[in-house]
């Protein structure tokens, strides 16, 4: 019924294992060629890059950490209710401080050039 032979199964087992030794030497080829790139590269200037990555993993990891505090804090119904209170109860607060006369508005104003012609020049 079937043509395959047992010696032709051993023949076709040695072939596997050829196949094997020769993707073990391709395998060694690989890693012998990226032990060599490896060792031509200037390590010293790789801080930058590392500083770099660093930097933007603590950014990714900061974000993912806020959103799960917003997300717990709308997860109960009257915590941003409360939160939006709190926010016009301060703002309301130092409007009432800050704008409440006409010297305190020109201070808040002569802050605020004084901020733009440091950090916009």
């Amino acid at each position: 019924m079937s043509e395959n032979t047992p010696e032709s199964n051993q023949d076709s087992g040695s072939a596997t294992s050829s196949e094997t030794k020769s993707f073990s030497e391709k395998y060694s080829d690989v890693m012998g060629k990226v032990n060599e790139t490896l060792g031509n590269v200037d390590w010293t200037q790789m801080g930058k890059y590392g500083k770099a990555a660093g930097i933007i993993a603590v950014v990714v990891i900061a974000q993912i950490i806020i959103k799960v505090v917003i997300d717990t804090i709308n997860f109960f119904p009257i915590l941003p209710g409360l939160l939006e209170l709190l926010g016009v109860i301060v703002v309301g607060q130092w409007s009432w401080q800050n704008l409440r006369t006409s010297e305190n508005r020109e201070a808040v104003l002569d802050k605020v050039q004084n901020l733009k012609k440091t950090y916009l020049g």
